[in-house]
């Protein structure tokens, strides 16, 4: 559903006209008319956001309105660690606002009015990993009381220079493409040299470290067809504007800890080349409320909260189940 359908559905305000006129923190005005919400689970169960990496979209995980598989299925199920036959479980789409930049706190103001016309004035928790843990953080600094707790997946208060540095050349590609005419093909370029940030060197080289293979345009490796396969998929849902939009707004994230009172629990991955772990316990350091870090060691690096999901499952429901406490 989109915000204006719900907008549309309620008796007190029948026309998205009626939408509030919310300012970007960098100008401009949010299009909430454009957010789509996504909710599954019982309408009287407490309420879970989850929220994803910028290729994330609201939808989840399967249900019965829309039973084609979501980005997080192995982790939001009935029975699953986000249980669906228990909680009401709530994601949003990611919004750009043309002609200015974008910022997590923006994301997270479409979050409140989302919530607002879901009739939510709290939440059990946000689960956020990504550039989805930033918009959980910007989220709980402006609404200290609307969240119980946060649970952070490889997210911290402020982007790395050296992942700035990263992304700051694949926007130039996507730009670069722009102005050539060749958008799409910067865009899967773009996203193939993300994917090299997104896992560790050792995975590569399990997985890639094949000799190279002889064909008539030259020679062809192995990890050429998984970067080509990634980038050129993702390309076909996302316009390159919205690429450069949402990559530099994981780079203008910057939130004070001291902000954050709601309970947190940080999940902080040896092998992230983009969230370090030493980053996630600075942002446990200067947390304003209770908090703990769970580390683990993943050969996925960043992509850990979708691929080891053994230990996200554990994460997520010891959270759920218990809340958080200050480290011992």
């Amino acid at each position: 559903m989109t915000l204006t359908t719900i907008f549309r559905r309620s008796p007190a305000t029948p026309s998205a006209a009626e939408l509030p006129a919310v300012a970007g923190h960098h100008g401009g005005l949010l299009p909430l008319s454009r957010l789509r919400v996504e909710a599954q689970g019982p309408v009287d169960g407490p309420v879970v956001v989850v929220l994803g990496g910028i290729s994330a979209s609201a939808h989840v995980a399967a249900h019965a309105g829309d039973p084609t598989p979501g980005w997080w299925d192995a982790i939001v199920a009935p029975g699953g660690a986000i249980d669906t036959a228990r909680c009401r479980v709530v994601s949003i789409d990611w919004l750009t606002i043309p002609g200015h930049p974008v910022d997590a706190r923006d994301q997270a103001r479409a979050l409140g009015v989302a919530l607002d016309r879901l009739g939510v004035a709290t939440v059990e928790a946000i689960v956020g990993a990504s550039y989805g843990g930033m918009v959980a953080l910007a989220f709980a600094a402006l609404y200290p009381a609307r969240a119980a707790q946060l649970i952070i997946l490889s997210a911290a208060h402020e982007s790395h220079p050296m992942a700035t540095a990263l992304r700051s050349i694949q926007r130039g590609v996507v730009r670069l493409g722009i102005k050539s005419g060749r958008a799409h093909e910067a865009v899967a370029l773009a996203r193939a040299l993300g994917i090299t940030t997104y896992r560790t060197a050792e995975e590569f080289a399990d997985r890639f470290g094949a000799a190279p293979v002889r064909t008539a345009s030259g020679y062809r490796f192995p990890v050429e067809d998984y970067l080509e396969h990634g980038g050129t998929r993702f390309a076909i849902g996302c316009e390159a504007e919205r690429y450069v939009a949402l990559s530099e707004s994981i780079d203008l994230h910057r939130i004070d800890p001291a902000e954050i009172s709601t309970p947190t629990t940080l999940l902080a991955v040896e092998g992230d080349q983009l969230v370090p772990i030493w980053q996630v316990h600075e942002l446990f350091g200067q947390l304003a409320g209770p908090g703990r870090v769970v580390e683990i060691t993943s050969r996925y690096g960043h992509d850990a909260f979708l691929k080891e999901v053994a230990a996200v499952d554990g994460l997520i429901r010891a959270a759920l189940a218990q809340g958080v406490r200050h480290a011992a």
